[in-house]
């Protein structure tokens, strides 16, 4: 099975940072880069807004326990974003592709 992890961080040379981490140490086998998003959320009960950047980091299942806490690990936020997207179905070539590079 292979799965998209959802990521925010405070900005695209985070993100860069910490995919360059995650592909050096084999937890991932690809990532993209959304430089710029507008966050709204709730902080503590107030409605708070921040310019962040969206990391989506493309994995086998089995990876993602130690690629959430190596995320947590490196990250700048005390409690950052890292969700789970299982991956349903793909491209054949494209996932064997991803296996190949995780093995």
């Amino acid at each position: 099975m292979y799965t998209l992890i959802y990521i925010t961080t405070s900005g695209a040379s985070e993100s860069k940072k910490i995919a360059r981490k995650l592909l050096k140490e084999k937890l991932v086998a690809c990532t993209n880069i959304i430089p710029e998003i507008d966050s709204i959320y709730l902080w503590k009960g107030e409605i708070e807004e921040a310019k962040e950047s969206l990391l989506i980091a493309k994995t086998q299942s089995d990876k993602v326990g130690i690629l959430i806490k190596r995320v947590e690990e490196i990250h700048s936020y005390d409690i950052p974003c890292i969700l789970q997207i299982q991956v349903k179905k793909g491209s054949k070539n494209y996932l064997d592709w991803m296996e190949s590079e995780l093995e």
